[in-house]
Parts: C-alpha cells; sequence; structure tokens
C-alpha cells in the first residue's frame, strides 16, 4: 500500500481563542447597550421637529426647531400651560402642531369678552397675550371629555386651535409629547419654560 503524499487541508485542529472570542462578545454587549440608549433617548426624548407658521409668537417662532419630550407623557398627563406637539384628529399626513394646554380632561372653557375661562374663572396665563376677537367654537361653553385639552397659540388672534372645527378638542392619544428645548437657530438654544 502506498501512502498518498501532497497538502493535507483539514486534518490539523485548528486552536479556538477563547480570550479574543470573550472580547469580541463583549465589544458587541457594549455596543448594543450603547445603541439602546441613544435610540431610547433620541425616540422619547429627543424627537427634533420645527415650528410652522406664527402661532406662538413670542414664545417659539416660526421655523425654530424643538425638541419633544414623548416620555413625560407616559407618566403623567398634560397640564395647563404646557406647550405640547401633536397630530390634528390624529392626521398622520399633516406636520406637528405646537399649541399651549388651555383646558384639561372635565374642565369647561369658554372665550368671553376677549378673555378665556376655565371653570367660570379667567384662565391663568404664564404670558401676556391679546384680547381674543375671534371666539369661533369658544363662544359657547366647551366640555371637554375625560380624554380631551383644549389648545390655543400664544399668538391668540393668528393661530388655528382649539376653536375651530378642523383642530377642536385635541385627544390625548394624538399628543406626541411636551416641546422643551428650542435647538435652533443658535441665538435661541435653551430649555422653554
Amino acid at each position: 500500500m502506498r501512502k498518498k503524499s501532497g497538502l493535507h487541508f483539514g486534518k490539523e485542529k485548528k486552536k479556538v481563542n477563547i480570550p479574543i472570542i470573550k472580547e469580541i462578545f463583549a465589544w458587541i454587549v457594549e455596543i448594543a447597550i450603547v445603541l439602546g440608549i441613544a435610540f431610547v433617548f433620541v425616540y422619547y426624548i429627543g424627537l427634533r421637529t420645527s415650528v410652522v407658521g406664527p402661532s406662538m409668537m413670542p414664545t417659539l417662532a416660526n421655523k425654530q426647531e424643538i425638541l419633544i419630550n414623548r416620555f413625560i407623557y407616559l407618566i403623567t398627563d398634560p397640564k395647563p400651560n404646557d406647550i405640547i406637539v401633536f397630530l390634528p384628529n390624529g392626521n398622520e399626513k399633516s406636520h406637528y402642531y405646537v399649541k399651549r394646554v388651555i383646558g384639561t380632561p372635565g374642565d369647561t372653557v369658554q372665550i368671553k369678552d376677549g378673555t378665556v375661562y376655565v371653570n367660570g374663572a379667567p384662565f391663568e396665563e404664564e404670558l401676556e397675550t391679546d384680547a381674543i376677537l375671534d371666539t369661533e367654537l369658544a363662544g359657547e361653553e366647551i366640555l371637554l371629555a375625560e380624554d380631551e385639552y383644549f389648545v390655543l397659540g400664544d399668538n391668540r388672534n393668528n393661530s388655528e386651535d382649539s376653536r375651530y372645527a378642523n383642530i377642536g378638542n385635541v385627544k390625548k392619544q394624538h399628543i406626541i409629547g411636551k416641546a422643551w428645548f428650542v435647538v435652533s437657530p443658535y441665538e435661541d438654544f435653551g430649555f422653554l419654560d
């Protein structure tokens, strides 16, 4: 019998380098953790959108870019004077609307003589606003359901908000989150009050 000569591929056992495999696995786990934290940060408190129009002047201006906190309304409800971001009537094809919460679930809201009344008392504004000239739907008392919010723009006489039938009361499920930080332009960079 003759022995075959030549190359012998695959006949030698290869040694597995355990320390290198452990190092690679540790890197993969660390990268996955960092990516997970980055995703959570961006998704819940770093969603970015632009303000469209002058309805939130003087608080926010047209084309300013803001960050939205989506997380806060998972653990608490919007409060009066919060600046919220929402889709009107849940319309996914619309741009995000940015408005100030005036009435919360169970409240009654009415605009009389240019003033906003919530539960029969003048609304406590956090900023000075002009008298409202056009009451639209809010000329009559509006009772908010348990999942509805009444919102107005800070520029009360140049805002499409809950006074108008095409926006109406905002359901909680249509609220994206709370506006909390201005990122652009640079001279306005900072937290919203």
